[in-house]
């Protein structure tokens, strides 16, 4: 599994687009492997599988069986140094993708790469602690520029929900760098499409939820962002969101009320999305 991530690391930093695209397909492929592989396979037989992929897995694991797959566990450890995070690969060549322009194949591969920062830090949630940084956080902001296809703008604001998760200190930079300016802008102008701004009316009634504090506050010296022990996976996906009431240290939580006046700042009529919210519960759980 080391070698593979070594390999495709080594295709993402290259600026030519069809090794790219090969690194991320090596990395969907992986990450695939873990989330959907046979759950009787040994962890060689999934290590040659993803090195040589061979049939179609056959169903979905679910996410309370990953922290005892051996697969899982050997990816997650492997996430805790810098040299196989894959979380800041994916970031760092968004950025070379960026720098590139719009052109319909950079577009797809933008495009792939979100999807890819996704799952990962949906599988890895310590991950989420790179966008605390603004320069992390910025890039997403950038790719809700107008001038920025619509299906770049909807994949970097389900992207925006998997960083903010469960992250109250992500929120909070999100909030200095002016997010809910740049969101709100989009969505009143008229050029944005309808989907996307489906999308946004979604992303702000996730945003409006009160929030708990992190699984675990996680110090991020440099560029390392791990410092998990395996042993304590079960404790990442066992815990109960709802049940959390201390944060670490520093972290500061928000509740619906406080949310509805900074968002107030910038569209009219929050009461009605809150209200809303309220009723219907999208997401489950109470809305304070």
């Amino acid at each position: 599994m080391e070698a593979l991530l070594s390999v495709s690391f080594d295709y993402l930093s290259s600026y030519d687009n069809t090794k790219i695209r090969k690194g991320l397909r090596q990395v969907e492929g992986l990450l695939a492997q873990i989330c959907l592989s046979k759950s009787k396979m040994s962890v060689a037989e999934k290590r040659r599988s993803v090195v040589g992929p061979g049939t179609t897995p056959a169903s979905p694991k679910q996410l309370g069986a990953l922290k005892e797959d051996l697969a899982f566990r050997e990816f997650f450890k492997l996430q805790e140094g810098f040299e196989c995070n894959v979380a800041i690969r994916l970031i760092a060549c968004l950025e070379r993708l960026l720098g590139k322009g719009s052109t319909g194949q950079n577009d797809l591969l933008i495009l792939s790469t979100l999807e890819l920062i996704q799952g990962i830090l949906l599988l890895h949630p310590p991950s989420r602690s790179l966008f605390g940084r603004e320069v992390y956080m910025n890039l997403l902001l950038d790719l809700l520029d107008p001038s920025n296809c619509p299906a770049i703008q909807s994949s970097t604001l389900l992207t925006l929900v998997c960083a903010l998760l469960s992250s109250p200190q992500n929120t909070r930079v999100f909030e200095t760098l002016d997010g809910l300016l740049t969101v709100t802008s989009l969505q009143k102008l008229r050029s944005t499409s309808r989907e996307v701004k489906f999308k946004l009316m979604e992303f702000l009634y996730f945003y409006l939820m009160p929030e708990t504090p992190s699984i675990q506050t996680l110090t991020a010296p440099s560029t390392a962002v791990l410092q998990r022990s395996p042993s304590k996976l079960g404790g990442a996906f066992s815990r109960s969101v709802g049940g959390a009431k201390g944060g670490g240290e520093g972290e500061v939580t928000r509740t619906t009320e406080e949310k509805q006046a900074l968002l107030g700042r910038y569209l009219p009529n929050v009461e009605a999305l809150v209200e809303d919210l309220r009723e219907s519960a999208p997401f489950g759980g109470t809305v304070r």
